[in-house]
């Protein structure tokens, strides 16, 4: 747990030098602690590279912290280490809440709802599917989590389906390229205008190490959990809206990244064991570095390239297919 802690601060530490004009450690040091302090800085050049990027890379650790620890819950809930939160249909539902907004302001101006911006009708988008898998819950008692598992692959090809109607119904190129651009996922914010949603993704973090017993016990199935004394019905839900929250917030600000929910929390559980508490911590800490060092190599990329920055999305899931179907190969063949 040690190694993971130095590795997100190392991580954290040194994002925020690279990119396509790098900085020295110590100017960088010396600008950043003249802006805390409010005074002018020796490097005013360096000091405006430093506030453009510290915003991205603390967005970067928080998204890459949230989505590692909801991946990891919901591994725990459905007992299927292939369980992301792209699973259970939150994301999905995020892109096409952004999706409504972008490609058919008109329709949403007529519903009233003009002022939502893209994020705020992605994070209701997201906020309302893990709402109707809760209810889901509920009827079922919390016993039927492949239920549960069906129901958010479901909506994600309902959702996929829309997207692909309003993109097909939309012939402006521009919103077209916005919301391609959006849906590939990206820390491209400048400024803390984000900074509202982290106590959102803060509580349903919290909500899920809260439920680390249960998740414990329903890792093992819900029939010994529900004789150990776990009230199966009330974890569920509580799980399912902790982790739809934390993943709507970050989603709605970032849009999609994927693999980090997925290869993190595998990964992390080789490391240190299936037990929650430590899983949950650990994933929280190497996702948060991972998505970081993820951001500041796609900075670095844009160094050498005429075409712009690619998302750090794309990154992601370049990075992180190859890698966990090693981690899948290695499980399959089992302890020699």
């Amino acid at each position: 747990m040690v190694w993971l802690l130095l590795f997100s601060l190392v991580a954290v530490a040194g994002a925020p030098l690279l990119g396509p004009t790098p900085l020295d450690p110590v100017v960088a040091l010396h600008a950043g602690w003249a802006h805390l302090m409010g005074q002018p800085s020796a490097d005013p050049i360096a000091g405006q590279i430093l506030a453009l990027r510290l915003p991205r890379v603390c967005l970067g650790w928080i998204t890459g912290a949230g989505l590692a620890v909801a991946g990891a819950a919901f591994q725990g809930l459905f007992r299927n280490p292939l369980a992301t939160p792209y699973t259970s249909g939150v994301v999905a539902a995020a892109s096409l809440g952004a999706a409504g907004v972008i490609l058919c302001p008109g329709l949403i101006a007529a519903g009233g709802a003009a002022s939502l911006g893209v994020g705020a009708a992605a994070l209701a988008a997201a906020l309302a599917e893990g709402g109707l898998l809760a209810v889901i819950a509920i009827r079922t008692g919390g016993l039927r989590t492949e239920g549960l598992l069906l129901a958010g692959v479901t909506f994600n090809f309902l959702a996929t389906a829309l997207i692909l109607l309003l993109r097909a119904l939309t012939s402006a190129p521009l919103q077209l390229l916005y919301l391609d651009r959006w849906l590939m996922g990206g820390l491209d914010v400048v400024g803390w205008e984000w900074l509202p949603l982290t106590p959102l993704a803060a509580v349903g973090i919290t909500g899920l190490l809260y439920h680390t017993p249960s998740l414990d016990q329903l890792a093992l199935g819900h029939d010994l959990a529900a004789s150990r004394g776990v009230r199966v019905e009330r974890a569920t839900v509580g799980i399912l809206l902790a982790a739809s929250l934390v993943t709507a917030a970050l989603v709605a600000t970032t849009g999609p990244i994927g693999f980090v929910g997925l290869l993190v929390p595998n990964g992390v559980r080789r490391l240190l064991g299936a037990g929650h508490a430590r899983l949950l911590i650990g994933s929280l800490l190497t996702g948060g570095g991972f998505l970081v060092l993820c951001d500041g190599a796609v900075r670095l990329l844009a160094a050498g390239s005429a075409g712009g920055e690619l998302p750090v999305g794309v990154l992601t899931a370049l990075l992180g297919g190859p890698l966990f179907l090693v981690l899948l190969l290695r499980s399959l063949r089992g302890p020699r």
